[in-house]
């Protein structure tokens, strides 16, 4: 199974389509990583209201463990120290929550934006690519097989009359000559049929 042309003109043209889809992908995956760490910024203000949260609420609880020693009325100021704190507690748990929103949604857009670009690229280019190793190793297996390249004669012969351009023309032309079996005319013919398929005889 041969990837690439033998010939260059093709050859340089599939390389080139080849590049092509790398750097579409590669630019995807960029795209889409930017996108991931555009939409983490916006994390940000949980990221705050947790610390804030965090600090308040411990803050508030040593307060009330403080208080709790005050005679006679530490027990009445502690409660509401303590309801406090469980406040600052549940702005921590509203940012941490807030932040594993944010995240949930960055990674699956990152996914969604990588999957769509590289399928995309993917239908682009890879059935030409297929459809030519599948063509040329047809084309390879015709010429390689008993009379094969007696139809990839005919094939030329059948063909767009500007391919035989190339092919010098014996008397009686090439048709005839390819009926009484002239071996050179149907190398020359069979050789054309490479060329176009991007192979050579």
């Amino acid at each position: 199974m041969r990837l690439y042309a033998q010939t260059p003109g093709r050859r340089s043209r599939q390389m080139v389509a080849d590049l092509v889809a790398v750097v579409l992908i590669a630019a995807a995956v960029k795209f889409a990583l930017a996108v991931h760490h555009a939409i983490m910024l916006l994390a940000e203000p949980g990221r705050k209201a947790q610390s804030a949260g965090d600090t308040l609420a411990s803050g508030l609880g040593d307060a009330g463990d403080a208080a709790s020693k005050v005679p006679f009325v530490g027990d009445s100021l502690r409660k509401p120290l303590r309801s406090a704190a469980e406040a600052g507690t549940g702005l921590s748990d509203a940012g941490q929550s807030l932040q594993s929103t944010v995240g949930h949604v960055a990674m699956l857009t990152t996914v969604a934006l990588i999957v769509f670009s590289v399928v995309l690229v993917l239908l682009l280019w890879l059935p030409p690519r297929l459809l030519w190793i599948r063509r040329s190793s047809a084309t390879r297996r015709l010429l390689d097989a008993p009379g094969g390249a007696d139809l990839l004669a005919l094939r030329v012969l059948a063909g767009p009359q500007r391919a035989l351009s190339a092919v010098p023309v014996p008397p009686g032309g090439l048709a005839d000559a390819w009926r009484r079996g002239d071996q050179v005319v149907i190398a020359d013919l069979s050789k054309v049929a490479l060329r176009r398929t991007g192979l050579r005889g």
